[in-house]
């Protein structure tokens, strides 16, 4: 637990090359996480807030349901903090993503593939309400521990491995957690401080992890006031990022940070002077049977 957070924050010096001088890109190494991604932060948030709140009890269960990160790191913690976890993934999530779920002593149950995280997360709410002394339910998508895990840790790294000089923020959203909590963060720090929402270019995209916000649920913990600007990213443009910072900076990364990077070289490209800072949630190593690495 003790390892999660104080990742690198690192400056892209191919990726800005042809930028003014006096405009940095930097991006948070959150694939240095002892469990692989962004996720660990509002994992670990939620799950020690149950505990305060004494939701979570000794001999219970955490339940929720997962396609990929969050639930690998609920199975890392709850592994290390002594908890069953339980998890609902639809049928077609990666081997690779079940089978270090299932390493980890994770009880995975699939459900159908054509109904996707909804399908996951009904079964979720039906198994607790069928017992729900058992479970403890973190609810990510509505939980204010998650956002705060960003608030109270990623912005303070930002703002201190800056010096307190970053006057944009670049982020996606998935549940809107890493957005909301750092961005009102460094917006308290700085008024001046802009937040970027980084979203899919459209509906059907291939940009995992990552919501197109008009046409998707919304998650409660998502503030649709805080963003001043929002960056539409195409998931072609994403993908050759992905090769790009693989290729030129040597940061292998996954498909939702080279969607952040593309985003944060597009604001950075209208400044004469800033400092930009985003986050890349994951590695790559995941992404690599995908076709975009074939023809890079």
């Amino acid at each position: 637990m003790e390892s999660i957070g104080n990742t690198p924050l690192l400056r892209l010096e191919q990726i800005a090359r042809n930028l003014p001088r006096n405009v940095q890109i930097l991006a948070k190494a959150e694939w240095m996480n002892p469990g692989g991604s962004v996720k660990d932060r509002p994992a670990a948030g939620m799950i020690m807030d149950g505990e305060r709140r004494g939701a979570l009890r000794p001999g219970a269960t955490i339940i929720d349901a997962t396609s990929g990160n969050t639930g690998l790191a609920y199975a890392m913690i709850g592994a290390s903090r002594g908890y069953k976890v339980k998890l609902c993934a639809p049928a077609n999530t990666e081997d690779g993503i079940l089978g270090t779920l299932r390493a980890y002593g994770a009880e995975v149950i699939l459900t159908d593939a054509a109904d996707g995280m909804d399908g996951a997360s009904r079964e979720v709410q039906r198994l607790v309400s069928l017992s729900p002394g058992d479970f403890f339910f973190p609810d990510q998508m509505n939980n204010d521990a998650n956002w705060m895990a960003h608030f109270q840790g990623t912005a303070k790294e930002i703002w201190e491995q800056t010096a307190g000089k970053v006057t944009h923020f670049v982020a996606g959203v998935g549940t809107g957690g890493t957005l909301v909590g750092t961005g009102r963060r460094l917006r308290e720090l700085n008024k001046a401080v802009r937040i970027v929402c980084v979203q899919p270019a459209s509906p059907l995209h291939g940009l995992e992890g990552l919501r197109h916000l008009p046409t998707t649920i919304v998650p409660r913990i998502y503030d649709p006031t805080l963003a001043d600007e929002t960056v539409s990213v195409e998931t072609e443009s994403a993908q050759a990022m992905v090769v790009r910072l693989a290729r030129e900076e040597g940061i292998f990364v996954g498909v939702s940070a080279g969607a952040a990077v593309a985003a944060a070289l597009a604001v950075a490209g209208k400044l004469e002077r800033g400092v930009v800072v985003t986050v890349l949630p994951e590695g790559g190593s995941r992404f690599l049977h995908q076709p975009f690495w074939g023809g890079a």
